[in-house]
């Protein structure tokens, strides 16, 4: 078996084995995991574009939002039809939860080719600007659809997410990612990094190689959207603005770009320390900012980047 599939295999082994002992572990605590594993699926889909193809994407809230609320939407206004009044067996409603995050990630995915095809054409910070504006639109356009809870957002939302469904899609994704950057798909994406000229000169069509990046990421961004909806059970298009975007943008960039392993450490680390600084609240932000601000200047090519470390070691070595 191939060490993508085993290590897909082992990753919902340890997803059935934590679900199962998830009474015995404490509340804070199973929550604090449930926020690692939902801000690892966004910075390791966000990774796939940023890091691997080169490309910047500000837009990643974006795509979380439809996956959110096009989630909820499915489990608020479906499931009582499907369900019944006694609201169904436990076996009924995983499979709608996971019939809701499958609707949520394809229309993120379906959302993400609309964007990507006209904007991927262009290059660096007039990419940036689009997927910047497209994230904003796609809040306007919530806050102001009454269907969807308008400015006031989605309440009531079923409290589905467990730490099994969190961990079992961050294993998915995990494998999804490392299937593509090991196929011919992944060789396209670093030509098209490492210089997108030099790749379409030899005959690479490097606008479809990041519009695949582009909506497979948008795909998961809308499978964390739908987890972190029916785990918060309220959301709101203010949940998903401009702030939201940069902060996994920094997951990416703090764990190294195109370096998976990275930027999984890096997005844990970003969840756990608000909360390690928790006792002094007051302080809270300032010391996290103070703290970003030092690892960025300190280590501008990636908190764990590797390859980095041991290129420089190299060059230093007599």
């Amino acid at each position: 078996m191939p060490k993508p599939h085993l290590a897909l295999l082992a990753g919902l082994l340890v997803a059935f084995g934590v679900h199962f002992f998830s009474d015995h572990i404490d509340p804070y605590h199973l929550d604090v995991l449930i926020g690692v594993g939902i801000n690892i699926i966004l910075a390791v889909s966000l990774n796939l574009v940023n890091g691997y193809t080169g490309q910047f994407s500000l837009g990643h809230a974006g795509f979380m939002s439809v996956g959110a609320y096009l989630a909820a939407a499915v489990t608020l206004f479906l499931g009582p039809r499907l369900l019944g009044e006694d609201g169904g067996t436990l076996w009924q409603q995983s499979l709608l939860f996971l019939g809701a995050l499958i609707v949520g990630g394809l229309a993120a995915a379906f959302t993400g080719l609309l964007v990507g095809v006209p904007s991927l054409r262009l290059r660096g910070d007039y990419l940036a600007l689009v997927t910047l504006g497209f994230g904003e639109i796609i809040r306007v356009v919530f806050q102001n659809v009454e269907v969807l809870g308008g400015a006031l957002g989605l309440n009531g939302i079923p409290p589905y997410t467990t730490i099994f469904w969190v961990l079992a899609f961050v294993a998915i994704t995990l494998f999804v990612v490392a299937c593509l950057v090991t196929s011919t798909y992944g060789r396209g994406f670093l030509a098209t990094h490492d210089d997108e000229v030099a790749a379409e000169a030899v005959g690479l069509n490097t606008t479809r190689y990041k519009i695949v990046a582009f909506v497979v990421g948008a795909f998961f961004a809308g499978i964390a959207g739908g987890l972190y909806g029916h785990f918060k059970m309220t959301i709101t298009p203010t949940g998903f603005d401009f702030t939201k975007s940069i902060e996994i943008v920094v997951m990416v960039i703090l764990g190294g770009m195109g370096n998976t392993l990275g930027v999984v450490l890096a997005a844990a680390l970003l969840t756990l320390l608000p909360e390690v600084l928790r006792p002094v609240a007051e302080y809270r932000m300032v010391i996290y900012s103070f703290l970003l601000i030092v690892l960025m200047l300190a280590r501008p090519q990636g908190l764990f980047n590797l390859r980095y470390s041991l290129g420089r070691r190299n060059k230093t070595a007599p």
